[in-house]
């Protein structure tokens, strides 16, 4: 199947205002403006209403905490107090039913805002709860959505000096393990794949050394990415220098960790000589700038990692920090918060797209997806600008972020549609809120 988009009322690629030809899941040929398609298409899809992005790429999230939004233990509180008000609700009422339900809701929110490939952070493991990935897989397979499994954990816990309550914990030894089992079951490295796995201790100090040295190893081995928590907070520099004597950039590198394989979210409080070092390594940052803002966290230096040498990407983070799973919105914060840390002028909407599109693809260690052009996947997300905060708007491409665009109208992953008129094709989204508003309940009444 050859199909045309034609004739976009705006396109984010150079070279393709007539559009783009798709056959199967790639884009085949880009159609200069008042151009036509070189070989006979099979069918032709009107763009003229339709801005065309490539797919947003979501590369942080905790998709459980969907579960949790606003909840009233733990507004108004910065990271770690907000982690010790929402630890015990988490460990308490996290199971595979409610994790199923956070999961597709957050995946389906995501796909709603424009998201074609997404990354969730997952390191909460209570007892039932030990086949979390292969949940996550079944339900982004399910919605068509590409996704990269990222096997996180936590092994040192409040009897170890640490913040998790014992029961959400694993050791070492059963981490290492079902990392290698995910990786053998599920990562696809060849081109165009659906599912790929990373691995992910939530963060250096929620892990022994031990298992931060093993992961990076396996990760070698089995040629995928590493991700987890890094420079987020000031509390996290003070416990890493009164622990290990060192600032957490020091001991990512003391862990073998200072490598491409690795990306990092947040990466707030890095000074000169770590951008450089980070940027030197290849090391990517994924830019969560609304769950920044919420929790008071501070400024990314993401104009210095990028002129480093570091990819930067974007994601929501989780939904009891954002509180929501739209990257879209990401988008516009990341272009408000970035004026605010730089200027008006080096930041444009350009810039927040391509962290939102291929700086995140690079942190995920992809190149088939996050651009529109010949080869790359047909990943495509379409807005339309009718809706009365667009009128009135000059540049279509940057109303997006200026204006507020939250949802789009048309979805396609590898080259069939996933999203239709603004709904998932294959989910029924007023059942799936009554059914995850009932499941949220018990999170609330555990205050």
């Amino acid at each position: 199947m050859r199909i045309w988009i034609k004739n976009p009322l705006a396109i984010l690629a150079e070279g393709a205002e007539g559009g783009v030809v798709c056959e199967g899941a790639k884009i085949v040929e880009c159609i200069a403006s008042g151009g036509e398609p070189t070989q006979a298409v099979d069918q032709v899809f009107d763009a003229s209403a339709h801005v065309v992005l490539p797919g947003l790429i979501n590369t942080h999230h905790h998709f459980y905490q969907t579960m949790t939004r606003a909840h009233p233990s733990a507004i108004n509180k910065e990271l770690f107090p907000w982690l010790k008000a929402l630890y015990p609700i988490w460990a308490k009422n996290v199971n595979p039913d409610s994790f199923r339900l956070a999961t597709r809701l957050a995946l389906t929110e995501l796909m709603m805002s424009g998201c074609t490939t997404v990354s969730d952070h997952h390191y909460l493991y209570p007892d039932g709860l030990e086949n979390a990935m292969d949940i996550q897989v079944e339900e982004a397979t399910k919605l068509g959505i590409r996704m990269t499994v990222t096997r996180g954990s936590m092994s040192l816990s409040e009897k170890d000096g640490g913040l998790p309550p014992d029961s959400i914990v694993q050791d070492d030894d059963t981490i290492l393990a079902d990392c290698e089992r995910v990786l053998n079951k599920y990562h696809d490295r060849s081109e165009g794949s659906m599912l790929q796995v990373a691995l992910a201790p939530c963060a250096p100090f929620t892990v022994t050394k031990r298992l931060m040295t093993e992961t990076i190893g396996l990760a070698h081995k089995h040629d995928c990415t590493c991700h987890t928590h890094l420079g987020e907070t000031l509390d996290e520099d003070d416990y890493c220098l009164e622990h290990f004597g060192c600032r957490p950039v020091d001991y990512l590198e003391e862990l073998g960790w200072m490598n491409e394989r690795v990306w990092l979210a947040h990466g707030i409080h890095f000074n000169d000589d770590e951008v450089r070092r980070l940027g030197a390594a290849g090391v990517g940052v994924c830019h969560c700038p609304t769950s920044n803002m919420v929790l008071a966290s501070g400024h990314c230096r993401t104009r210095e990692l990028e002129a480093a040498g570091s990819p930067v990407g974007l994601g929501v983070d989780g939904s009891a920090s954002n509180d929501n799973s739209n990257l879209m919105e990401a988008v516009r914060h990341a272009l408000m918060i970035n004026r605010l840390t730089y200027d008006a002028a080096s930041i444009t909407h350009f810039d927040v797209f391509r962290w939102a599109t291929e700086g995140s693809a690079r942190c995920l260690g992809r190149d088939d997806i996050g651009k529109i052009a010949v080869g790359k996947q047909a990943d495509l997300s379409f807005y339309k600008l009718d809706e009365l905060r667009f009128s009135g708007a000059g540049d279509p491409l940057a109303a997006l972020v200026l204006c507020g665009a939250h949802q789009a109208d048309r979805v396609m992953v590898a080259g069939g549609w996933k999203v239709e008129g603004t709904l998932p094709v294959n989910v029924d989204v007023a059942k799936l809120r009554i059914e995850h508003g009932q499941a949220a309940k018990a999170f609330l009444e555990s205050i």
